[in-house]
């Protein structure tokens, strides 16, 4: 592929296990309208909340490789369980590649804005098994506010429910019922979505924890990240028109797209179908 001479005319790459991360791209192509986007979902390999940090991080080497390969100047891992297993081996490699990409995960913003969101201290976390066994939102937190409690709940049923494209019906919403339960009883004011499908259930959750309780997902707060990062390393695109945005697929492009304006909330596009390999990282 051919390498792009300005800097700055180079996508920004965001990956995920599926088509959660999406939700994450949908805030970025509304902030940062100007700027030209990849996309990766490792269907192939979904979902992630199930895998081992070992294997977590060696699949987030390998789609750095990929898109690395394919021009980007910024990778945004647009997944909590990758971000909390494989975030900081994905930033020594990639800072050690002649075109030093930076990476930037979902968690640490997240965490900052629930414990400035939070007025009683009490802030819960909805999360995969991988993520919430990482411990990366508890370290995170204490590192925004030692003072701060938080009660997390793996809720490992939601992010494949999600991303079937299954109705939400009267089962969906006694599942999410039965997950929220322990953040009720701990009386928390503030709920962080630890899963990049989860802002889906938005609605449901609102209902259900009500109207008191604030709900905080990863979308807006990375964007803004991302657009700091830009300014800081000269790297914000100098076009003031509408950027391009693709998507790539290691799992079955006519299902990822299926599912995946759900998520988007604008057109999709075609979606191309990608083999990830094994290899170091240039």
């Amino acid at each position: 592929m051919a390498t792009i001479s300005d800097p700055r005319e180079r996508p920004i790459a965001v990956f995920d296990s599926g088509v959660g991360g999406l939700t994450v791209m949908h805030e970025l192509l509304v902030h940062l309208p100007a700027e030209d986007y990849i996309y990766l979902g490792d269907t192939a390999r979904f979902p992630y909340g199930e895998r081992t940090p070992d294997e977590l991080a060696t699949f987030s080497l390998e789609i750095a490789e990929e898109l690395l390969a394919r021009n980007a100047k910024l990778l945004v891992v647009a997944c909590n369980s990758a971000t909390s297993a494989a975030l900081p081996v994905l930033q020594q490699r990639m800072r050690q590649t002649t075109l030093g990409v930076e990476v930037l995960g979902v968690v640490r913003p997240e965490a900052i804005q629930a414990v400035a969101t939070t007025n009683n201290g009490r802030i819960g976390l909805l999360a995969t098994n991988a993520t919430v066994a990482s411990g990366a939102y508890d370290e995170a937190i204490h590192a925004a506010d030692p003072h701060v409690t938080l009660v997390s709940v793996a809720a490992q049923e939601l992010a494949p429910l999600i991303q079937s494209g299954s109705t939400f019906d009267d089962k969906v919403v006694e599942l999410v019922r039965g997950y929220i339960e322990p953040l009720r009883e701990a009386r928390v004011d503030t709920v962080i979505l630890g899963c990049t499908h989860y802002p889906l259930l938005s609605p449901i959750l609102q209902r259900m924890l009500g109207r008191d309780v604030r709900i905080v997902t990863s979308g807006v707060a990375l964007a803004r990240q991302v657009e700091h990062v830009l300014g800081a390393r000269d790297l914000a695109n100098p076009n003031r028109s509408e950027g391009s945005y693709r998507f790539l697929s290691t799992g079955d492009p006519e299902a990822f797209a299926a599912v995946g304006t759900r998520f988007l909330q604008l057109p999709l596009g075609p979606v191309e179908q990608v083999t990830l390999h094994e290899g170091v990282i240039a």
